[in-house]
């Protein structure tokens, strides 16, 4: 089997929740993306402080890092499973808070942190709330 008709696989039915942390891995992608080609969007868009040295590399590596967790949560909401979408609530309301508000707090790149601090976890509630909507009945 080759990689591209591995990738292609998704059941024939995905929860809601699966739905959406595919979309969540989309938006992720694309953000990444954008700091890839565009790293001076953090002052444009965020407001956040013109680049004293080599940050915009930084914003790169950043922007690389988000892309592969939309990579990662893409295709983990395409196979439809359950934990792929609960393991990725915790991580976003637990570890993405605790590492970027300190960071941000620190002066590095404010704005931006605070925003993606704010927006993962709540991307994340929206995924907790279809994921406990979607649970399987039990018999």
């Amino acid at each position: 089997m080759s990689l591209i008709t591995a990738l292609r696989e998704a059941p024939a039915h995905r929860s809601t929740a699966s739905k959406y942390t595919s979309l969540n891995g989309l938006l992720y992608l694309a953000s990444g993306g954008l700091l890839i080609a565009w790293p001076s969007v953090v002052q444009t868009l965020l407001l956040d402080a013109p680049f004293q040295g080599h940050e915009a590399a930084l914003v790169r590596v950043l922007g690389m890092a988000l892309a592969v967790i939309g990579w990662l949560y893409f295709f983990g909401g395409r196979s439809g499973g359950r934990q792929v979408v609960a393991a990725s609530v915790l991580d976003r309301l637990i570890l993405v808070p605790l590492v970027l508000v300190p960071t941000a707090l620190a002066g590095v790149f404010p704005h931006t942190m605070i925003a993606f601090a704010i927006l993962d976890p709540m991307l994340a509630l929206g995924a907790w709330w279809l994921l406990a909507r979607d649970a399987p009945s039990k018999p």
